[in-house]
């Protein structure tokens, strides 16, 4: 018996679709089994992938990592090892940038098996889609709407992870990808404009908002009518499913500081093959299964997953299944934003996060932190991973 370990992330969009996956794979490999391990989801984004490496066979990771992974030469360079057909295949089909966002130095380090954005989530017993905001000034004339009345509020996750990951979607709806500048931080004058946006909305939001995650706050939206409207947070199609929870959820494209809804930040999860496992060519042949156009348009996402391949995307059966998530959020995902990968971004997105949750903490006790101050401290944090790192 051939034993791997694997870790994936807590939820059942991450664990589901890979236990199914391991299950199917087993039906022509006699003497296979791969043991799931799960981290959280704050782990997923934040715990170092060498530590996993040095443990487990297959990795599910974010991709800001793959910079720093591949200087450590702790993942296996899958082009090493699937044929370029196969990776073209991927490329082509692609949901927006996240087969592209595991590459690094001319390598793939990943396949992205799950593919994910920031969108936006209403209740459709509660709200129609017509009457969706389409801007960002249409979301903030809806939260005091409603925050001026009884019953249900805007809702808007954002705990120091989402806030940071908020503030980046912010940025390049406004800017583009050109407001980060890897040498230096984020263009002043537009980390200002997004911190603004976010102040002015802040004191309208329902008040769990800056101790949420998506997954906490999609949970009291789905059992309560506190929340009838997200416009920021990454999407998950199992509220969209019938069944998953008291109340169902759709998923519509993010709001547009511009005429598209673009800048969202991309997330989604790769898999990604360890260079210590001693059994890399099974490894890997696992991962090209559960990345492969016929498992993610049908097992996968029948399995509770989000997958990454756009022909699940396109799917009609996959839509119906999950209420047209995948085609009422297809743009933003086309347009949405690769943060940096450099090995400098995740510990930089980490701190800043943190930095940002108490300036909005701050700011919703009545203590006005400038814009242009947090973004000064964001950019000085960022300079200081820079420096930290060189001289190492």
């Amino acid at each position: 018996m051939v034993k791997l370990r694997g870790m994936t992330w807590d939820h059942i969009r991450g664990y589901a679709p890979l236990l199914a996956a391991t299950e199917k794979f087993r039906e022509s490999h006699s003497g296979f089994e791969i043991a799931w391990d799960r981290r959280s989801l704050k782990d997923f984004g934040d715990y170092p992938i060498d530590r996993l490496a040095r443990e487990y066979d297959i990795l599910l990771i974010d991709h800001p990592h793959v910079g720093i992974s591949s200087s450590q030469n702790v993942l296996v360079p899958l082009d090493d090892s699937i044929p370029a057909s196969y990776l073209r295949d991927q490329e082509e089909n692609s949901v927006g940038p996240s087969h592209i966002s595991y590459r690094w130095g001319d390598r793939q380090w990943a396949l992205a098996v799950d593919a994910a954005a920031q969108v936006a989530a209403y209740r459709p017993d509660l709200m129609n889609e017509q009457d969706l905001p389409r801007t960002w000034q249409q979301v903030l004339v809806l939260a005091k709407r409603m925050a001026g009345a009884t019953g249900s509020r805007v809702g808007w996750p954002l705990g120091p992870t989402d806030a940071m990951c908020s503030f980046l979607s912010l940025c390049a709806g406004i800017d583009g990808p050109t407001f980060f500048d890897e040498g230096v931080g984020i263009e002043n004058s537009v980390g200002e404009a997004a911190i603004d946006l976010l102040f002015e909305i802040l004191p309208h939001l329902h008040p769990t908002s800056l101790d949420s995650n998506p997954i906490q706050m999609y949970d009291r939206m789905a059992s309560s009518e506190e929340i009838h409207y997200i416009p920021c947070a990454f999407g998950y199609t199992n509220y969209a499913r019938q069944g998953f929870a008291a109340k169902l959820l759709r998923f519509a494209d993010i709001p547009a500081i511009s005429r598209e809804p673009r800048g969202s930040l991309l997330g989604g999860v790769g898999i990604a093959v360890s260079a210590f496992s001693s059994h890399v060519p099974l490894a890997v042949e696992f991962a090209m299964f559960a990345a492969s156009e016929n498992v993610q348009r049908t097992l996968y996402v029948e399995s509770g997953g989000q997958p990454g391949h756009a022909d699940a995307w396109w799917d009609a059966k996959a839509n119906e299944m999950c209420g047209g998530f995948f085609q009422g959020t297809l743009r933003t995902m086309e347009l949405s934003y690769m943060r940096p990968r450099n090995k400098y971004f995740p510990e930089f997105q980490e701190k800043a996060g943190i930095l940002l949750h108490k300036a909005l903490k701050r700011r919703s006790t009545g203590n006005f932190d400038s814009s242009a101050g947090t973004v000064e401290a964001m950019n000085s944090l960022y300079l200081q991973c820079l420096s930290a790192e060189k001289t190492h």
